[in-house]
């Protein structure tokens, strides 16, 4: 069977595509007017709403001054690139609890908890539990974001009071500056490095203290300059000794091989000889016969030849002419004797060197005692040194610890300094103000309202029209039942 096509049926008019608007214009009214209405209330509500709003910007970490004992240049330093990581670090510290808590204390938000319609329905609870609802409300309430491709963290706070939004927000940066420092930089940091300077500067005085009672103590200055120079007074100490000790050897054996000379060598010998008659002898005869003679002459003057004293005459002239003719015939030989001189010179020669013998033993033994005290100075001088260095050592590491720990007070000093003037690497890069304009416009949200309202109304409307199964018009006969329609009736009203 075939069905023959009409015009009405070749295409839709636009009072065609708008029929549904008009056969469900009660439902289309009821709907547009229910969101007309609404949209009337929002406004109202909206109207009295209001945002303050406030940016924190994320730079790259405060550099605190390197304060050092000697000036030393600082080498150049790159910032480096914020991270997502690091700004994100920077949102969950605007969102700890301990933050928002403060926020809440600081507005009194826990009162209108208190006051709120929570408490008519449930039972009365202490301080804390609206302190922590009123918190937990705030962090839902508060809208943290990073701003696209840039360090920036927006927060915005809705609230009924201009005041309150402005006071919460105002309140907020300051407490997260507070915790921001907190978290980047540990508390009592200043008060440990100071106390440890105290300490280390007292150890160094007392360090000091005991170096001076030692160098008073043992009266020597620099005991390793002093105990060197008693090493080279040592070795030129040894030196001498030996040489004594050569010269000793060589005496003993000089004064050896002299004494072995001078046992073959005579003391004396002769200078002057000679030889010469008895002369003082014989003229002592002589006389002594003359006077016989001239006794016996006067004898015989007197006596007889043969009288005892003439006899006795002539034997005294007998005896001393004999004694003549005996002396005559005698010969003396006078020789002259005297040191002999290489004798003498031997002698003199094994006495110096006996002297010089005598000169280098004492030497020795001198130098002996020196050496030994000189040794046991410098073992003394050694102790010292030791003891000297020991506490030298105690010095300047007491020093370099009490330089370091001043150092590092002096930047912590520096660093609190920056922090109480909020001198960070977060900073409030646009303020919150007190909102005086609603946060949406009333006519922008009628307007919206509107058209979501005409909108919503009309996607109902099409939206009842294609669930209804119902055939309303011959064109939708014609084309669902592909009949020719010989003729239509329309709606009556009763």
């Amino acid at each position: 069977m075939t069905v023959p096509t009409t015009e009405s049926t070749s295409g839709k008019t636009l009072r065609d595509l708008m029929a549904p608007l008009f056969r469900r214009k009660r439902r289309f009214t009821l709907v547009f007017g229910a969101m007309t209405v609404g949209t009337i209330v929002a406004a109202v509500i909206l109207s009295s709403i209001y945002q303050a709003s406030m940016e924190v910007i994320v730079n790259e970490d405060r550099l605190d001054p390197l304060v050092t004992a000697q000036a030393t240049p600082q080498a150049a330093i790159f910032p480096q690139p914020i991270t997502d990581q690091e700004v994100n670090s920077e949102i969950q510290i605007l969102q700890s609890p301990d933050v928002l808590q403060q926020v809440v204390l600081a507005n009194h938000l826990q009162d209108k908890e208190r006051k709120g319609l929570v408490r008519s329905l449930l039972p009365a609870h202490d301080d804390s539990w609206y302190v922590s609802r009123a918190t937990r409300k705030l962090a839902a309430k508060l809208d943290i974001s990073q701003l696209p491709k840039t360090n920036l963290i927006q927060v915005n706070y809705k609230s009924n009071d201009p005041e309150l939004a402005y006071s919460v927000l105002q309140k907020l940066g300051s407490v997260y500056l507070e915790k921001h420092l907190a978290v980047r930089r540990p508390q009592g940091s200043y008060a440990f490095f100071e106390k440890q300077t105290q300490n280390y500067h007292q150890a160094l005085a007392e360090s000091e203290k005991r170096l001076e009672e030692f160098n008073q103590q043992s009266k020597v200055a620099v005991p390793e300059l002093e105990k060197n120079e008693l090493a080279q007074q040592v070795v030129t100490a040894i030196g001498a000794l030996h040489a004594a000790q050569q010269s000793i050897a060589a005496n003993q054996q000089r004064v050896r091989e002299e004494e072995a000379r001078m046992k073959n060598t005579p003391a004396r010998s002769t200078a002057q000889e000679a030889t010469d008659s008895a002369q003082a002898l014989l003229q002592q005869l002589q006389a002594n016969l003359l006077a016989a003679q001239i006794k016996k002459t006067q004898l015989v003057l007197k006596y007889d030849p043969t009288y005892p004293l003439v006899q006795e005459a002539d034997q005294e002239i007998a005896q001393t002419q004999a004694a003549l003719d005996a002396a005559n015939k005698q010969h003396f030989v006078n020789q002259t004797t005297d040191r002999d001189p290489a004798y003498e010179l031997m002698r003199e020669d094994v006495t110096k060197t006996r002297a010089e013998l005598d000169s280098a033993q004492a030497t020795a033994v001198a130098l002996e005692q020196s050496i030994a005290s000189m040794q046991s100075q410098m073992v003394d001088l050694d102790q010292k040194s030791l003891r000297q260095a020991d506490l030298q050592r105690d010095v300047k590491a007491n020093e370099g610890n009490y330089l370091l720990y001043l150092s590092k007070r002096e930047q912590e000093r520096a660093s609190d300094a920056m922090d109480e003037r909020r001198i960070g690497n977060v900073a409030i890069a646009v303020p919150p103000t007190v909102p005086i304009l609603p946060w949406l416009s009333p006519v922008l949200v009628i307007a919206v309202g509107l058209f979501l309202a005409l909108f919503v109304s009309t996607a109902v409307v099409f939206l009842s029209e294609y669930l209804d199964s119902s055939l309303r018009t011959p064109s939708e006969v014609a084309e669902v039942l592909r009949i020719p329609v010989l003729a239509s009736v329309p709606k009556q009203r009763a």
